[in-house]
């Protein structure tokens, strides 16, 4: 691939993000102008004014007061903070935080890390959130840098799931593993990857059932589908996925307590975020639970689905583009 190429790839993602967040975007930089309005420093009133506005942009309350301490730690050292130089301080004090929950952006557009094959990621989540398209876009994505992909139908209590995951599979060309309606999701998942030994897949990708009927229930089925999968891949899964729909808020982060609370939670995809103002949640999420993002979902086309890269979005929502 050229320098051009690079380029031009690059811009087209920022571009999809800012279009993406534009709601989100708006909606803060319209709270954050009346926050400092008539101020030329950052001060008591204006953190006063910010904390109102993180938390009704679904930050969430612990968040935004991590924020506020910051920011008051940052104008405490820096003596004179001039308002102007407010986005500017936002950008860098929210990246930094993000990074402390061990947010990275190394592994950009679908590469996979070094070792284990095939690479195994079970993905969780209720029904509703765009688990299944997530799965989709990310097998299509997975398969266009160059690796040879297997999605397991492992949500058998829903029979749209498995048609629309074999959908997916049809789109982005990748091989589906599926049993019966109703079949043990256990049996489907060990099923795949014993499909996808024989072919030498790289990457393995199992959908489950989107269900919170109650959280025992929920734990056990999981820790089965992960012990029976240890059986051919002793470290499987390398990746439990939780997908959330931004776009409900504060739901976002009861789910996500409820499954961090199930199974072993260790990324996150945040979707739904282009027709939301609620792109806050993003950032609340993350630090909430200490857990990184690693997907985010700002549209309807395959493209649409990225790797998050915190710096490109806290610019984005704070209006410093580069």
């Amino acid at each position: 691939m050229g320098l051009f190429d690079l380029f031009s790839r690059k811009k087209e993602k920022q571009e999809t993000l800012d279009k993406g967040l534009e709601k989100t975007q708006r909606g803060l930089f319209d709270r954050i102008s009346h926050a400092i309005a008539g101020k030329s420093t950052v001060d008591d009133d204006v953190l006063d004014n910010l904390e109102e506005v993180f938390v009704t942009s679904d930050v969430g309350v612990d968040t935004t007061l991590r924020i506020i301490d910051r920011l008051q730690a940052r104008v405490a050292k820096d003596k004179y903070v001039g308002a102007s130089e407010l986005n500017r301080l936002l950008c860098e004090e929210i990246s930094e935080m993000l990074t402390e929950n061990g947010e990275t952006s190394s592994l950009d557009d679908f590469t996979l890390p070094e070792g284990n094959r095939p690479h195994v990621i079970m993905v969780v989540g209720v029904n509703g959130v765009g688990k299944t398209t997530t799965i989709g876009k990310m097998a299509a994505q997975f398969k266009r840098a160059g690796n040879k992909v297997v999605l397991g139908a492992a949500d058998t209590f829903r029979a749209a799931a498995i048609e629309q995951l074999e959908e997916w599979g049809r789109r982005a060309d990748v091989p589906v593993v599926k049993q019966k309606l109703g079949a043990d999701p256990a049996s489907v998942a060990f099923d795949t990857l014993q499909s996808a030994i024989a072919g030498k897949a790289d990457v393995v990708i199992i959908d489950t059932a989107g269900r919170l009927h109650n959280k025992k229930g929920l734990m056990d089925e999981l820790t089965k589908v992960r012990n029976v999968m240890q059986k051919l891949v002793p470290d499987a899964p390398h990746e439990v996925l939780l997908v959330l729909d931004g776009s409900t808020g504060q739901n976002a982060f009861e789910q996500a307590r409820q499954f961090v609370a199930a199974t072993q939670v260790n990324e996150l995809a945040i979707t739904k975020l282009d027709g939301t103002a609620k792109g806050g949640v993003v950032i609340g999420i993350s630090d909430q639970f200490k857990i990184p993002v690693k997907y985010i979902g700002l549209g309807e086309k395959i493209e649409d689905l990225q790797v998050f890269d915190k710096r490109a979005f806290v610019e984005s929502l704070f209006g410093e583009k580069k």
